[in-house]
């Protein structure tokens, strides 16, 4: 059985920079054994209700501007695969979960920098899938549960976002963390490694610094999604954390 993934995606950057988290990131996929498919839920695509890729090729989409020239050139041509997507629309169906299929999004850069850094060859089918950010965290963590089976086929479960991800805090200038982006993110690991879903899901009356760490919810549903589909085995490990510019958070979490 693979593990299911939370990988923060950092900014754009990472694709084409060399970075320590990179790294980390191709090493880890290194050492899981190869998936057959990965769903990969990504905080930039926003959609109610809860919407399935299940485009045949996908585009690669440079939804973020001001950066490098290089950015814009790179693509991950990943495959998509739609039996994969109708089993898990029919999943969704089950636990009463509505969905739709979408045929035409490409890979926004919060599935695709993930994907890249991972499996640089995209030569394993892909399932993206949006988050909807209106969702309750019980919610989001049902959406992952109603997935669980599939990491006993081989499908390796992604969510990506950011535990701190708030782009207005960020000190472009600084190298050392924040000390209210450490405090939140120190609350949040003593929930996931202790399994806590009652202040978990209260995250946002009771985590030191919540509304600076999440402004929205957007950026934290992908976690909620990953850790759901860990359910059974309820077991999280941190495997990576350090920050850019101060704040944002570059955690990888690895459940199940």
């Amino acid at each position: 059985m693979l593990p299911s993934l939370f990988v923060a995606h950092g900014l754009p950057t990472l694709a084409t920079e060399p970075h320590r988290y990179g790294r980390f990131l191709g090493v880890l996929a290194s050492r899981l054994p190869k998936p057959r498919a990965i769903v990969v839920f990504s905080s930039h695509w926003e959609a109610a209700p809860q919407r399935i890729g299940s485009a045949v090729f996908y585009e690669t989409i440079h939804d973020f501007f001001g950066y490098q020239d290089e950015l814009y050139e790179v693509r991950y041509p990943a495959q998509g695969d739609i039996a994969l997507a109708l089993q898990i629309r029919r999943q969704l169906e089950e636990q009463g979960i509505a969905c739709e299929l979408d045929d035409r999004r490409g890979l926004d850069h919060g599935a695709w920098i993930v994907l890249k850094l991972m499996y640089a060859h995209a030569d394993i089918p892909v399932v993206s899938m949006s988050v909807n950010p209106g969702l309750v965290p019980e919610e989001q963590y049902r959406i992952g549960r109603a997935l669980a089976g599939l990491r006993d086929q081989r499908v390796l479960i992604v969510g990506s976002g950011g535990t701190v991800h708030n782009l207005g805090k960020l000190a472009w200038q600084e190298n050392e963390a924040d000390d209210w982006a450490i405090a939140f993110d120190e609350w949040l690991s003593e929930c996931l490694e202790t399994w806590d879903m009652d202040r978990l899901f209260r995250y946002d009356l009771e985590a030191p610094f919540a509304r600076e760490a999440v402004p929205r919810g957007e950026h934290l549903a992908p976690l909620l999604i990953a850790m759901g589909a860990a359910h059974q085995g309820k077991k999280a490990k941190l495997l990576h954390r350090q920050y850019q510019y101060g704040s944002l958070s570059l955690s990888c979490w690895m459940f199940g």
